[in-house]
């Protein structure tokens, strides 16, 4: 169960003295339908109060689109489309620790726009008809993502736009190492792209394969978003300097020229697209670690035997 907790703040005058006074629970944090033109969805989802004393929390209802290629959703402030289709109650007043099933409901109109409509099922401390007019408390929200897709004229158009590492690089110490892509959704529905990114050694032998959108991330239309995807993210020592750095080689090794192959579908006829890039893993500290160790023990091996030559020769020449 996904639970993300809300921390409301209420600011006294101007003082700057703030209190939280309310942590709330909800879930699931987003749900996803597909409908036709006319349909009504009946749904619920769960409000926790994880407070020590009761709390009434009420309702407000707007609608999203694609906010900057993290897929941070960016509100609107219009009161039209799904944000004015879904029913819920207005108000919800839970004792300490409860749990309630709130019911909703989404009426779709009979002329509905085929395509994505997006909105968020906001809760919050502050009733929705005084929010944006008060100057003396502030209440922060928490929210429900709705996505719907309306059947009819659907266009589904993707586009990879670009696949590399971090910051491009080509050259790494140690693991683990961070991939990205960019996906454009041209089209008039959200999209979840899907597939592996499959990870070769030199020798063609596959080290790694990674699911290229673990956390079921949608592209919403007419935007940009930029996907990461970690090869051995466990792999994580902190600190800086030789010697810390050292220890990041040594946990995440890895050695040699590499190969990440993307595999990527979206859409309901799975479209697809492919790319390639290649990157070196050379833990250069080991490695010139090891090499110091060898000359140093080729070096002792060279004096010992000269010793050891030395000492031959002086014993023989005693015995004449």
């Amino acid at each position: 169960m996904n639970r993300v907790i809300l921390a409301t703040i209420l600011v006294l005058g101007s003082l700057g003295f703030a209190q939280a006074v309310l942590a709330l629970t909800i879930s699931p944090l987003k749900m996803e339908f597909s409908v036709d033109p006319g349909d009504i969805i009946n749904s619920q989802f769960i409000l926790i109060n994880e407070e020590r004393e009761t709390k009434t929390v009420y309702s407000s209802f707007q609608n999203f689109e694609a906010g900057d290629e993290t897929g941070s959703p960016k509100f609107l402030s219009e009161e039209t489309d799904l944000a004015t289709w879904i029913e819920c109650p207005s108000e919800v007043t839970l004792k300490p620790n409860e749990q309630k099933l709130i019911p909703f409901r989404i009426k779709i109109p009979e002329d509905a726009e085929p395509g994505g409509h997006f909105a968020a099922i906001f809760w919050g401390t502050i009733p929705p008809k005084t929010e944006g007019r008060s100057t003396v408390a502030i209440g922060s929200k928490l929210g429900i993502l709705v996505l719907l897709k309306v059947s009819g004229d659907i266009t589904e158009q993707g586009e990879l736009l670009e696949f590399n590492t971090l910051g491009q690089r080509k050259f790494f110490s140690h693991l683990p190492v961070t991939l990205y892509y960019r996906f454009e959704n041209k089209g008039n529905v959200q999209l979840k792209p899907k597939g592996d990114i499959e990870i070769k050694n030199i020798f063609g032998k596959t080290s790694a394969v990674l699911e290229a959108n673990e956390a079921k991330g949608n592209v919403l239309p007419k935007s940009i978003r930029r996907f990461e995807v970690k090869w051995n993210p466990e792999k994580i020592v902190e600190g800086k300097g030789f010697f810390n750095e050292l220890k990041k080689e040594k946990t995440g090794f890895a050695l040699g020229r590499y190969s990440a192959n993307l595999d990527l579908k979206w859409g309901e006829k799975g479209q697809s697209s492919q790319a390639k890039l290649s990157f070196w893993i050379v833990p250069w500290r080991i490695l010139s670690l090891g090499i110091l160790i060898v000359l140093i023990l080729i070096f002792l091996l060279v004096k010992g035997v000269k010793r050891y030559n030395r000492w031959i020769i002086s014993k023989a020449i005693a015995k004449k």
